[in-house]
């Protein structure tokens, strides 16, 4: 009876492991031997800050998930004392966050990730990292959007600026301008 409890609750776990497996953005598999508590718990407030779990499971326990939810390519980096990040609205969140504590913290190693289904080698991961948050990524987007509209904008303002001052012929050169800037 003991023995059947151990095993639902050992397979209630590799359930959960499996389950925020598939659905994470991004996992990534670092080694923590080495950190103090105080340290882990920084870790762990700096990634609960960008809404990312990290879990420490049993080896055998995340082998058996991996299996389940068909992520073996995990399994070669699940040996020693391991730490698994799951980014859940951030894909790069987790890499960015533990890249940059194991910066300051030489005992925590990144080994691996996986980010929207491909296995990333421990540089890709810190080249990932380097990334900007989502955030950032899309100001970058609306400010690549925004510079030729508001080159429009201004040439069109230009043409209007010329012709309220009754300078039609002065005013070619800025519709010329502005007939270039919309045909790119």
């Amino acid at each position: 009876m003991a023995n059947e409890k151990v095993l639902v609750a050992k397979q209630a776990v590799i359930d959960e492991i499996a389950d925020k497996l598939s659905n994470a953005q991004s996992v990534v598999v670092a080694e923590y031997r080495g950190l103090t508590v105080d340290e882990v718990t920084e870790l762990r407030r700096a990634l609960r800050a960008e809404n990312v779990e990290l879990k420490v499971y049993k080896n055998k326990l995340a082998l058996r998930a991996t299996e389940a939810c068909g992520k073996q390519e995990l399994d070669e980096f699940l040996t020693g004392p391991n730490a698994i990040a799951f980014g859940h609205d951030d894909a790069v969140a987790p890499a960015r966050v533990l890249a940059k504590f194991a910066k300051d913290h030489e005992a925590l190693v990144i080994k691996t990730a996986i980010v929207e289904g491909k296995l990333l080698s421990k540089e890709e991961v810190m080249e990932l990292s380097k990334l900007p948050n989502k955030e950032g990524m899309l100001s970058m987007l609306l400010a690549c959007l925004k510079a030729p509209v508001s080159k429009v904008a201004r040439a069109v303002k230009a043409v209007a600026d010329k012709e309220a001052d009754g300078c039609a012929e002065a005013a070619a050169p800025a519709e010329a301008e502005a007939v270039r800037l919309i045909s790119k």
